[in-house]
């Protein structure tokens, strides 16, 4: 992600700090946003049954995905001092039942039964991480760092196979703009300012803690990735 993508200017003129975290960790920020899945489908080589596999699998993860980010909203009513964080996250919560209908949707035309899909040891683990972020010990600087982390890495990686050069296939095409359109872009980047002005003003130790589930968050999603290819 190039630098103006994000907040890689903090409020006190300097790098931010989730820009610092990009270029500190930048190989796992590739391997989680440039994975061989994703570059099968921008090639035009990826095998269909990794697709449906993938949609069955993500179908799961965004029902438990669901009362992580509520459980954000509510830290955000609580411990933001700006009321446009809510803004920012109550429309995240209203597009989750769109997103919900889209994977049933897409589930029907691609003839994947929902109801028998079976949640993977690698979608286990990332849904049992999100649950463990909605306890309330857990800050809300912690939470919307990665909140916005996990919706960056599918803008970052649905863009890129919408790029030119791509050969997407034109049944994916959809699927690609459901993440790499630009009205997302502007979501996510709304996300990584909340993120990074809350970091700014934490505690040395909950920003270290917030790295650490950033980095977690790239773990889950190559695994993820991997589970899908």
């Amino acid at each position: 992600m190039e630098a103006n993508d994000i907040s890689d200017v903090s409020s006190k003129g300097g790098v931010g700090i989730i820009e610092s975290w990009l270029r500190k960790h930048r190989l796992l920020y590739i391997r989680a946003t440039r994975h061989p899945f994703i570059l099968s489908i921008r090639h035009g080589s990826v095998n269909f049954s990794s697709f449906k596999r993938w949609l069955g699998q993500d179908y799961i993860f965004v029902r438990a995905f669901v009362p992580f980010v509520a459980s954000t909203l509510v830290k955000a009513c609580k411990e933001s001092d700006n009321d446009s964080d809510t803004e920012v996250i109550l429309g995240g919560v209203a597009s989750l039942n769109d997103e919900i209908a889209w994977f049933k949707k897409e589930a029907s035309k691609f003839a994947v039964s929902l109801t028998s899909v079976i949640p993977q040891k690698a979608n286990l683990d990332y849904c049992r991480f999100l649950e463990s972020l909605t306890s309330p010990e857990v800050e809300y600087t912690v939470g919307i760092t990665a909140f916005w982390a996990i919706e960056a890495v599918y803008q970052e990686s649905f863009a890129h196979c919408l790029e030119d050069g791509s050969k997407t296939p034109e049944e994916l095409k959809e699927t690609c703009q459901r993440w790499g359109n630009d009205e997302f872009g502007q979501y996510c980047k709304a996300l990584a300012s909340i993120a990074e002005r809350c970091l700014e003003k934490a505690p040395t130790e909950v920003v270290a803690k917030a790295e650490v589930v950033f980095l977690r968050v790239l773990e889950h999603e190559v695994e993820f990735w991997n589970m899908s290819h």
